[in-house]
């Protein structure tokens, strides 16, 4: 008899295998977070790509790895392969503070409760499969994997460690997001394991021979340096780093990477093209039940699902080339926008769940007004190296007119049962448009924002931020001039919110001390900001690690241990006491957020 609780989800124990009417699945999927069946999660799209292709998927979220291993073992042997990711975060920034304390909750786990998942997940998920199923291929991927397919800083061991491929003896990494690499992994492994086969796929990494590396054309191939060389050369660390960074953000990527670890060589083939529409859409569309699995019942919420579950995505990518983020080189630098059909039609669904109260928490990605964002000479794409649209300054090839963005928030607001969209992520101010950018403000302030306003300026002080790959804080203010007069002149008693990172390379205390001179001349009580925390493959971590800046070669101030972290942070809070924030109840590292109060309260 089937068990109604669970229909429509994927498969996560044997009875539900069973009630399926399965022998056994083609792929298992086994996840750091909980199985949440929603497009924000990445398992689960996994699941649903493999799944409308044919394929008979289950997933075993957050399996206890201390135990007898019950939960790697209780599904069996897949038909194809096993598949390994950390989940939505790296397992060691899920952990870990960026002073390097414990955390004790984590967001992506029922009842928001630490100790769901292992330190460096991908690698101890995958050692285990390996152990208890030699003979089956495992696949790792997800952010974890994907940031650390090559020599990285690890911030929590302070060191480089080499590519996650040669410490967790996986066969196969697909890197970046996996729509297309998951189904055509899956088809090479139809007849079972072709190592021959799986090497021509675009968007993978593997360890290959010396035979099979010397084979390789030339002229399609960028050697380089060997991570044992870059262990004891900062340079050699430091120009991988660019070439890595330079060959992810190309438009039509043509080149294979090889980084020889030992006597074998880390490989790792071209990207795919940005998503089409067709194909986000299709990636989007797909049935997902829009919940957390009823195995989480009675066990508490997970505050990851709560926060996004009435949201909506507009888009993957960004082209802003931050020095510190990881979306970049994860999701890449080219826009890949929904068509209006499919949003409006997930629109239109959410409004039908009995949760949905009429709110839209936010309708953004990760930077919230890039939708339908591109350069208007795609042959000029094709020929530019920048990482950043943005930065140093707008590339003129850009077509980043916010009208596009502006009627969609108008078809989203017709639709019946909704009765607020809000913008909860971050928008960048240093795109606004000349012709749109200033309406496209009003209007979010007006009526897209909950009475908080969310940008990122991250710094006040130019030296600091040309390193970040951030716009001048003249820009911030001239934001925040119109924000007042905006709120003034809708009677609205509303909040900039800014986020601020402290401990950057090159800031030193005397920035931080001009950051917050300029803060408080402003008006802004500053109750939570960010230290900052070198992540694997991002441009501030090889500047963290080296000491210097890979593209110029300028030598930089690094606050590399934890007191001197610590000072910089302080300057967030009391500048003369160094003891304790502005507010009282609130303690350096705390919840909060830092923020400016403008004009009065809207009447009813």
């Amino acid at each position: 008899m089937t068990n109604t609780a669970t229909q429509g989800f994927l498969p996560t124990s044997r009875k539900e295998i069973e009630q399926l009417g399965w022998d056994a699945p083609d792929v298992i999927l086994f996840s750091g977070d909980a199985y949440i069946d929603h497009p924000a999660f990445g398992a689960a799209v996994i699941g649903r790509l493999l799944e409308a292709e044919g394929y008979r998927v289950a997933i075993v979220p957050q399996p206890n790895w201390r135990d007898d291993l019950r939960d790697f073992r209780k599904l069996g042997t897949p038909r194809l392969f096993f598949g390994v990711t950390a989940g939505s975060m790296d397992s060691m920034v899920n952990h870990y503070t960026a002073n390097l304390r414990l955390r004790s909750d984590d967001a992506y786990s029922p009842g928001g409760r630490a100790g769901f998942r292992p330190d460096r997940t991908v690698t101890t998920y995958t050692r285990i499969l390996k152990r208890l199923f030699p003979h089956t291929p495992v696949v790792i991927g997800g952010i974890e994997a994907s940031l650390r397919r090559l020599t990285h800083y690890d911030y929590w061991s302070d060191s480089l460690m080499p590519s996650i491929l040669t410490d967790s003896g996986a066969d196969l990494l697909m890197y970046g997001m996996g729509d297309k690499s998951i189904v055509e992994v899956a088809k090479a492994l139809q007849g079972g394991f072709n190592a021959k086969r799986l090497r021509t796929l675009r968007q993978v990494a593997f360890l290959a021979d010396k035979n099979y590396v010397e084979r390789l054309p030339e002229t399609e191939t960028i050697r380089l340096h060997a991570f044992e060389t870059c262990q004891t050369d900062p340079q050699a660390f430091a120009e991988n780093f660019r070439i890595i960074e330079t060959e992810s953000n190309l438009l039509r990527p043509v080149k294979t990477l090889v980084e020889p670890v030992g006597n074998r060589y880390v490989v790792v083939t071209p990207p795919h093209a940005a998503l089409t529409q067709e194909e986000i859409d299709h990636s989007f569309d797909l049935p997902y039940m829009r919940a957390p699995h009823p195995r989480y019942a009675g066990k508490g919420d997970i505050p990851a699902w709560e926060m996004i579950k009435n949201s909506i995505c507009l888009h993957r990518g960004c082209f802003g080339g931050c020095s510190f983020c990881t979306i970049s080189a994860h999701q890449g630098k080219f826009i890949s926008s929904r068509s209006e059909r499919s949003i409006l039609q997930e629109v239109e669904r959410l409004t039908r769940i009995p949760y949905f109260k009429g709110n839209l928490s936010d309708v953004g990605g990760p930077s919230a007004n890039m939708y339908g964002m591109g350069g208007r000479d795609r042959e000029r794409c094709a020929s530019c190296r920048r990482p950043s649209c943005l930065f140093p300054k707008i590339c003129p090839n850009l077509d980043n007119s916010h009208r596009p963005l502006l009627e969609l928030y108008r078809r989203i607001g017709a639709v019946k049962g909704v009765k607020k969209a809000f913008i909860g992520s971050g928008i960048r101010y240093d795109l606004f448009d000349d012709t749109y950018g200033q309406t496209y403000l009003h209007e979010v302030i007006r009526d897209h924002t909950s009475g908080r306003l969310k940008v990122a300026p991250e710094h006040t002080e130019e030296e600091v931020l040309r390193l970040m790959r951030k716009p001048s804080f003249t820009l911030f203010e001239k934001l925040n001039r119109d924000f007042r007069r905006i709120c003034s002149e809708e009677n609205l008693r509303y909040q900039l919110i800014p986020y601020f990172i402290s401990g950057h390379p090159g800031c030193t205390e005397q920035s931080m001390q001009r950051l917050s001179e300029k803060t408080r001349a402003l008006h802004f009580h500053l109750e939570q900001v960010q230290d900052f925390t070198p992540t694997p493959m991002t441009l501030s971590s090889v500047m963290f690690y080296t000491g210097f800046d890979p593209y110029s070669g300028e030598k930089l101030y690094v606050a590399h241990d934890q007191d001197s972290k610590r000072r910089q942070k302080s300057y967030f809070f009391d500048p003369k006491s160094r003891s304790g924030p502005l507010r009282t109840g609130k303690q350096p590292g705390e919840g909060g957020l830092s923020t400016a109060r403008c004009g009065k309260r809207k009447k009813k």
